[in-house]
């Protein structure tokens, strides 16, 4: 169904864009600098699940709207970017309601995973780099080009997993390294939080290019 060498080529062009710091990152190291490791790698976990939504969106054609509506495109793009700006101030403010910053800031793995498939899914980018990047490493007389298309967007989600993760590795190990009145200050925190305000603004001011 995968010509190999297409499917060897998608994974080394997918590494290349995976590794390359960007708002999956950012949130992910966010996560882990705030909370741990664990933390950073549900929210991997979440932002890989929220890839699937792209995924499914390619495989219908749906994505295809956020090429060609810029209206379409406007309305993804800033409610993303106000639900990370949101997380962003909500995590700047967590340790004002009594107790240490450090108890009060840390979140449910539950909540975490559902951030990590909002921030995903209200990413425009995403599906956007899907129309123009899937399409190279399909061959249409290989089979279903749907087929291929899911494949090719699983194979995706999983390196995503898998990258985020080893920043989430990174993060979590950063934040072991703080000395113990950094770690459990306000400093994480207000470095996480302004991470993610950053990123919302970003991600507001994304054109339409692909």
């Amino acid at each position: 169904m995968l010509n190999t060498s297409l499917l060897l080529g998608f994974v080394a062009a997918a590494l290349v864009v995976l590794v390359t710091p960007g708002p999956g990152v950012i949130y992910v190291v966010a996560r882990s600098l705030n909370q741990g490791f664990a933390a950073g790698f549900v929210s991997a976990a979440g932002l890989s699940t929220g890839v699937l939504v792209h995924v499914a969106a390619a495989v219908i054609g749906l994505s295809a709207i956020l090429l060609t509506s810029a209206t379409a495109f406007a309305i993804v793009k800033y409610i993303g970017a106000v639900y990370l700006i949101y997380l962003g101030f909500k995590m700047l403010f967590a340790g004002g309601k009594g107790g240490t910053s450090e108890s009060v800031a840390r979140l449910p793995f539950a909540r975490l995973f559902i951030d990590g498939i909002m921030v995903s899914v209200f990413n425009p980018k995403i599906a956007l780099f899907f129309l123009a990047f899937l399409p190279q490493f399909v061959d249409p007389s290989l089979g279903s080009v749907p087929l291929q298309i899911a494949l090719l967007g699983l194979a995706y989600s999983a390196l995503a997993l898998m990258t985020d993760s080893t920043y989430g590795l990174v993060g979590g190990v950063l934040r072991h390294r703080l000395r113990a009145d950094i770690l459990h200050g306000r400093i994480p925190r207000i470095f996480s939080g302004s991470l993610l305000i950053g990123l919302g603004f970003k991600a507001a001011l994304a054109d339409q290019k692909p």
